[in-house]
């Protein structure tokens, strides 16, 4: 594990440091809080996604709750994958890189769209790890309802991550919301003039998910679950979420006014509603 570490700017505390685990590096940050009783709480991005594009929703966090983030292989900050990986492989990636950061014991975990896949597969693949799971904007995969073909073609390439112009042009299509009226907002949420990983990680990470489908093991995750959905998300309708809540042994549904990425636009929002959870 690295020695290394700096502050991300207006961060609330945050540090950052490089944690390698299980032959892979990843670029991970550290809200301390100011609860230790507290479980931490582990965020899974969405693909393409620097961990920096959580801020809003760390920041809306009450600060008694340790949150951590991190980048992907060859996403943000991470070292671009030599070999790819699936959502499989790359789970216990993430348990070791928690024990490395001092962090083994039970942890809450947020899965965010791609990132819901891969928290799935940590609740299923760690259930003494997860304490509580929170799936949002998020579905099963391959066999789901599934978005527009002319929306699913927009997520084959990271250029809304890479060009601000083409991000403002596409926002209110594929991310609804309140996009559909500030689509400008896109360019400054997703990040896209800043920690732009090789495209080969966006590709890697869009791969880890080809053909993959959480349907065969969802009755695997135990864990108190909470679905966090958009009614007006163009890439997960919403009833995928309503499906999956059926399925999951112990889930609860909350389905809010907006879109894909409102976890992060309307963060002051939803974090409440998700803090009540975890601490219920």
């Amino acid at each position: 594990m690295s020695s290394t570490s700096s502050r991300l700017p207006a961060d609330g505390g945050a540090y950052v440091r490089s944690v390698t685990a299980g032959g892979r590096t990843l670029r991970v940050a550290v809200r301390p809080g100011t609860d230790p009783s507290l479980p931490p709480f582990v965020l899974m991005n969405g693909i393409g996604a620097s961990l920096e594009v959580l801020q809003p929703f760390v920041d809306a966090l009450d600060h008694r709750r340790t949150a951590i983030r991190f980048d992907v292989p060859g996403v943000g900050g991470s070292p671009r994958p030599l070999v790819p990986y699936s959502l499989a492989t790359f789970s216990p990636v993430v348990a070791r890189a928690l024990t490395r950061l001092g962090f083994d014991g039970p942890v809450d975990v947020l899965g965010l769209s791609w990132g819901g896949g891969l928290a799935q597969h940590f609740a299923a693949q760690h259930r003494n790890r997860c304490r509580r799971l929170v799936l949002a904007a998020t579905a099963t995969g391959s066999l789901m309802v599934p978005a527009n073909p002319r929306v699913l073609a927009r997520m084959l390439t990271p250029q809304r991550h890479r060009d601000p112009d083409y991000a403002r042009s596409i926002a209110g299509e594929i991310y609804g919301g309140t996009m559909r009226i500030h689509p400008e907002r896109a360019a400054e949420v997703l990040h896209s003039a800043t920690r732009l990983g090789p495209r080969r990680g966006y590709y890697y990470q869009l791969a880890a998910s080809t053909g993959w489908s959480s349907l065969p093991f969802l009755k695997l995750i135990r864990q108190p679950t909470l679905i966090v959905a958009g009614d007006d998300d163009p890439i997960v309708p919403v009833v995928n979420a309503r499906i999956m809540a059926r399925l999951l042994p112990d889930a609860r549904l909350h389905v809010y006014e907006g879109g894909h990425i409102a976890l992060i636009t309307e963060a002051e929002e939803l974090a409440p509603v998700i803090e009540k959870f975890l601490d219920d």
